[in-house]
């Protein structure tokens, strides 16, 4: 059997669905899985002994009608005998209605009709040992797999070289390998993803405080300033266990390094999920307008916990959409009460000790 899992946007959604892959290999050991993403989102895939070829598509491709067809009808002398179509926007409703696949798969829209014969409601409202975000992958397993899927977390593989490479960057930093070090997120993928830099401050003032630990940031070089606004907000005393040069500048070495981290504190996103896909444990602060409901996974293990606004507030949210509270973001950020958080965080540190 030839399959193909399209699965464009972000890396933590381009993470999470390789559980298809995982449980699809599993079940047709035999079979050639091939997935298909956006090319920021490659590394996080590599070395997955579960897919056998990554399909980058390219805005280049994306962009330009002929371009698209062209790459279509690519994928179309593939000869795939199943599409798994996770995104199912307009260029991956046309991959997969060309495909010549037996098995078009997705998630039910108005026309769904069209492009799929195999198609399924997303779980909205149902209480979810994993998350919803899981659950609704494996919903797209039905027409596969009928038994019970227990394979269901994300996985990150790394090679021995790399993770050996990210051990020789801590030796050249001189981190004390007798102290506890913990990456913090400190800026979101979007900027109401990103609880205000002074109040991270804070959050990290507090980590050091009770765990003495070494304290290494995650950013990019084009967000050095609002990483250095951090920086000087902590104390004196913080400023002292913070390696501020210590980063990566690509995915691949960044996962090396954050393997070697006690934990991940920060902004829910990306970096938390592969957090999680490398079983390190993480401590999370969600933006208020993202669903907690789809992207609060594997809480169910003490190692992984986070606030949200609708945790310490929920008649916010009964009061206004979704949509109005992502519009003032900021203003209820200011809702979280850094007194409240700080205790479930020193919680957090209790727990992880035992």
């Amino acid at each position: 059997m030839r399959i193909l899992v399209i699965q464009q946007k972000r890396i933590g959604d381009v993470l999470t669905s390789t559980i298809i892959c995982n449980n699809l290999k599993a079940k047709f050991p035999e079979s050639k899985i091939d997935y298909m993403c956006y090319p920021n989102s490659v590394d996080v895939l590599k070395e997955n002994p579960n897919i056998d070829t990554i399909i980058p598509l390219t805005n280049t491709v994306r962009k330009a009608i002929p371009s698209l067809f062209k790459f279509i009808f690519q994928i179309r002398r593939k000869k795939y005998d199943a599409v798994i179509d996770v995104y199912s926007k307009l260029e991956t409703n046309l991959i997969t209605l060309f495909s010549g696949a037996k098995y078009k798969v997705s998630y039910s829209k108005w026309y769904s009709n069209v492009f799929y014969n195999y198609s399924y409601e997303r779980l909205d409202a149902v209480k979810s040992e994993f998350g919803l975000a899981i659950e609704n992958r494996l919903m797209l397993l039905k027409p596969f797999i009928s038994e019970k899927i227990t394979d269901v977390k994300p996985k990150i593989f790394l090679k021995e070289s790399e993770i050996n490479e990210a051990k020789n960057l801590l030796k050249s930093y001189n981190v004390d390998t007798e102290k506890p070090l913990i990456m913090f997120g400190i800026l979101g993928s979007e900027f109401y993803k990103t609880y205000p830099l002074d109040g991270m401050a804070k959050i990290i003032d507090f980590t050091v405080a009770k765990t003495n630990a070494t304290i290494i940031f995650n950013y990019i070089p084009d967000q050095k300033e609002q990483a250095l606004e951090v920086y000087n907000n902590c104390s004196e005393e913080t400023k002292k266990h913070i390696i501020f040069d210590l980063y990566c500048t690509e995915l691949r070495p960044f996962l090396a390094l954050l393997s070697q981290c006690e934990m991940l504190i920060g902004n829910e996103g990306g970096a938390v999920n592969m957090a999680k896909a490398l079983e390190i444990p993480t401590f999370s602060i969600f933006t208020p307008s993202v669903r907690k409901e789809t992207w609060q996974t594997f809480e169910n293990e003490a190692k992984n916990v986070s606030i949200h606004l609708k945790d310490l507030k929920p008649e916010i949210y009964a009061q206004h959409t979704e949509q109005y509270i992502k519009e003032h973001t900021f203003e209820y950020y200011a809702e979280y009460p850094l007194e409240l958080m700080l205790k479930k965080l020193e919680a957090y540190f209790q727990e992880y000790k035992n």
